[in-house]
């Protein structure tokens, strides 16, 4: 029987390679993102996170909106990594700069489908009563998915291939 041995070269581009790739740094990022946002809906409309997110789903309370909204936040991180990785956009990754630039293009995008239409769309569908109307530009929520977006596109070069 022979046994094998890696070679150095072999050890070395296992010990260097992504474990995990850009996945659980997508998820990583989109926690920055969402716990930059979630301190930004804290100080400025702390109902968004103790009614607003919670109700989406028949609960209430600021434990299960924050748990919705870092969840949301960390998938949403997961479908940038996605956009990033599996696009010709890949090859501004590694770039800070350009990152965050994608970063905050990618929240606005977030705020228009998620914030203006969906959000509103959704909490009327499930009957909250104060339920905005769809679409609803609201000037804050641009600055709060732009605070996600841009966090998530500073954080992401750092943590993709963890």
């Amino acid at each position: 029987m022979g046994t094998e041995t890696a070679t150095t070269d072999e050890v070395t581009a296992e010990q260097t390679s992504p474990r995990y790739g850009p996945w659980l740094g997508a998820v990583i990022a989109g926690l920055a993102g969402g716990v930059a946002m979630g301190i930004l809906l804290l100080i400025l409309s702390p109902d968004a996170l103790t009614i607003v997110i919670p109700a989406l789903y028949g609960l209430s309370g600021g434990i299960a909106g924050w748990f919705i909204h870092l969840s949301n936040s960390a998938i949403f991180g997961v479908i940038f990594a996605a956009m990033i990785s599996l696009t010709s956009l890949h090859k501004y990754a590694e770039s800070e700069r350009a990152s965050i630039g994608l970063g905050a293009i990618y929240g606005v995008v977030l705020w228009v489908l998620t914030g203006s239409i969906i959000l509103p769309l959704w909490l009327q569908v499930v009957g909250v009563p104060a339920a905005p109307a769809v679409p609803t530009f609201a000037l804050p929520s641009l600055v709060w998915h732009l605070a996600y977006g841009v966090v998530l596109g500073a954080v992401y070069p750092y943590v993709r291939t963890i």
